[in-house]
């Protein structure tokens, strides 16, 4: 291991394609971008990482993007079994009833308008803050949205490989 390089880098650097594709899937569904990481291996540590990340991020054409959100569950209601999904949206789980069906009204509205589920980096916010950012996202433009859509992926993205570069054994 050189300094810097965690033990999930490390292993992440050194596993097959197949094996190496399939942990960046579980970060970010967009082949594309996937692709594109696993292209650049070895990194030497997570930072650059990140920075290939967000390279590949802004890379990635209106399909790419629409492949990537496909990967997420809509607010307020995590995959079920999917212990990221449910990690990242653990802002909603103490919400009310109330915010919880106003949330899937947004979700639903804001679907209907975009064509795709609302994305928010929501590790860390609560049911109320994701509620105020749908309310305040519903009224840009597609274009303008995509681009918010894809700072959000972004820092999804950042949260999760940070989680790969720092396990300490496969999963």
């Amino acid at each position: 291991m050189t300094s810097g390089t965690t033990p999930g880098l490390a292993r992440f650097n050194t596993s097959a394609d197949s094996e190496a594709l399939a942990a960046l899937h579980e970060v970010c569904t967009s082949s594309a971008w996937g692709s594109k990481i696993l292209a650049q291996r070895p990194y030497t540590t997570a930072e650059a990482l990140f920075l290939a990340s967000d390279a590949a991020m802004a890379e990635l054409t209106p399909e790419d993007l629409a492949e990537a959100m496909a990967g997420h569950p809509p607010i307020g209601r995590p995959k079920e079994g999917d212990a990221t999904s449910t990690r990242e949206q653990s802002g909603m789980a103490g919400s009310s009833a109330e915010l919880k069906a106003e949330m899937l009204e947004l979700n639903l509205a804001y679907q209907e308008k975009f064509g795709h589920v609302f994305l928010i980096c929501a590790t860390g916010r609560t049911g109320e803050q994701m509620r105020d950012a749908v309310r305040d996202r519903i009224g840009n433009t597609p274009e303008r949205e995509r681009e918010i859509v894809r700072t959000e992926l972004g820092k999804i993205n950042r949260i999760r490989l940070t989680r790969l570069a720092e396990e300490e054994s496969a999963a």
